[in-house]
């Protein structure tokens, strides 16, 4: 079961007290807090990925053989593809 992020949201919206719960994944997201029943939010948190001493478990052919894809900058808003499928680049939309 994963553990999600939340914060409290004061009445002028800005942020208060932050707490973690273990949730199942198809729970839904909580809109009040378990206890005090004041409104909250989820706090989008970055999933942390450990690349190991050498480096290897993140390197371009076991990204590919995983089934992910990944780009890197090649140049003012230009990504080639390294692994994976996909396009061979990709480029900003300077809409």
């Amino acid at each position: 079961m994963p553990t999600y992020l939340y914060c409290v949201v004061h009445a002028d919206g800005s942020d208060g007290e932050q707490f973690e719960v273990f949730q199942p994944m198809a729970e839904a997201a909580l809109v009040t807090h378990p206890q005090s029943g004041v409104p909250v939010r989820r706090v989008p948190v970055v999933a942390q990925v450990q690349l190991g001493s050498d480096g290897k478990r993140l390197s371009n052919s076991n990204l590919d053989r995983l089934g992910f894809t990944k780009y890197e900058r090649a140049g003012d808003g230009i990504w080639e593809k390294k692994a994976g499928q996909g396009p061979p680049t990709i480029q900003r939309d300077d809409a």
